[in-house]
């Protein structure tokens, strides 16, 4: 054990740290890593246990919903091109706004109070070949609304005449 390097670490596992040097506690301290996310696997449970209550066809009836309202705003939107248009694919929005990098839509909309994803999505070959720096990306899941869509794109709105 006392050679042995711990898998994890955490808080009380270390008797002293510096820029130079850290070294490991006393028996068996070395190997406890700290409390361990107690509130996340009672939450997770939670969840779990709410999600198998449910209607799985009914929650991806209104994933595919949402997907298609804001397939249709996006489609009219002037200026917005979608990246990525599969007949069958997860409720996710993901588009460029003419002459505006992804990063800045995406600043703007989190000013405004909407959530969206920005960058590469750990597909950078992809973009490189697409020619983009990367994405904004709207996702949409069982507790988002039709009226979160709507907002999204009058979000987009100020950000278009901002830009």
């Amino acid at each position: 054990l006392e050679a042995m390097p711990p898998y994890q670490t955490g808080g009380e596992m270390i008797e002293t740290v510096s820029f130079e040097k850290s070294t490991w506690n006393q028996l068996p301290y070395k190997f406890e890593a700290g409390t361990p996310n107690i509130a996340g696997a009672i939450g997770l449970a939670a969840a779990i246990d709410w999600f198998n209550q449910q209607d799985r066809e009914a929650l991806q009836a209104h994933e595919d919903a949402l997907l298609v309202h804001a397939t249709k705003q996006a489609e009219a939107f002037d200026g917005l091109k979608i990246i990525g248009t599969a007949a069958k694919k997860v409720s996710v929005l993901s588009f460029l706004l003419e002459g505006a990098h992804p990063a800045d839509v995406g600043m703007l909309l989190d000013k405004q109070g909407v959530a969206v994803r920005t960058g590469h999505h750990c597909t950078m070959p992809l973009m490189d070949t697409l020619g983009i720096p990367g994405t904004v990306r709207a996702s949409f899941s069982i507790y988002n609304t039709l009226d979160e869509v709507d907002r999204l794109f009058e979000a987009l709105e100020k950000v278009k005449t901002f830009l």
